[in-house]
């Protein structure tokens, strides 16, 4: 699996947001195999340092992220910013446009990813599942979408699954990675199953009981969601079909 010019074994992208602990977020991860972590410039504070030093220590790439920012101003300066603070050109990019849903703006979204692009970044856009939108991020020069599967820390799950699978059939060869409102690892797993390239997920681990084994649920789940994908599903019917052949039934006659 390839995102821009890097190769990837693992399809849980995972956040950094929320966790109990720096130890418990640092043990998740490691549980998890995720390859992916995404940052919040936000989170460089007065404990910004130690902060990244424990990413570091757990030696995985960075995706920062522009979470928070409502304008393409605010996102295309705190990409910049990243950048630098995390020596990456990779950038996942939201632009919210609604307080209550956080529903990304999908005209400042993709102006900022028309700047970003011509910058020299590698744009990961958190978009919904809109098809023009996602063929206008494409030609801003984006290589990867992100739909959202419901509102960001919702836990609702697919919420639009026939426009997820629209998507999935319309952008054949495109990577796409659900992002925002997984609740479940049987949530990732449907994802996954039909025919997602990946999940990105936080508040589902950092908020679960216990942390280290949801991530290492989630692993899981989306390993057997993608297994699944590749090795065919049944198709649904609406009549019930005997599995078992009729042939060779006593005879009571």
């Amino acid at each position: 699996m390839m995102f821009y010019d890097h190769k990837i074994n693992s399809r849980l992208l995972l956040g950094t947001a929320g966790y109990p602990s720096p130890e418990i977020l640092a043990d998740a991860i490691t549980e998890s195999q995720t390859e992916i972590i995404t940052v919040s410039l936000r989170r460089e504070g007065k404990a910004g340092a130690s902060f990244r030093t424990l990413l570091n220590q757990v030696n995985k790439k960075f995706l920062p992220n522009t979470a928070g920012c409502h304008t393409v101003k605010e996102a295309v300066t705190t990409a910049q910013m990243a950048r630098e603070l995390f020596n990456t050109d990779w950038i996942k990019l939201e632009v919210i446009g609604n307080a209550d849903t956080l529903q990304p703006d999908p005209f400042a979204l993709v102006e900022a990813a028309r700047i970003l692009c011509q910058d020299g970044f590698k744009v990961f856009p958190y978009t919904t599942e809109d098809l023009i939108v996602g063929e206008k991020l494409l030609e801003a020069g984006c290589e990867v979408l992100m739909p959202w599967g419901a509102p960001i820390g919702s836990g609702q799950g697919l919420r639009n699954i026939e426009a997820l699978r629209t998507m999935r059939s319309y952008f054949k060869n495109i990577p796409l990675i659900v992002d925002a409102g997984i609740g479940s690892p049987s949530q990732a797993a449907h994802a996954m199953e039909i025919g997602f390239d990946g999940v990105l997920l936080n508040t589902a681990v950092a908020k679960a009981k216990d942390p280290i084994m949801m991530a290492a649920a989630f692993r899981d789940a989306i390993i057997a969601g993608h297994k699944a994908y590749h090795a065919g599903l049944m198709e649904k019917r609406d009549m019930a079909y005997a599995s078992t052949p009729i042939y060779g039934l006593a005879d009571f006659n």
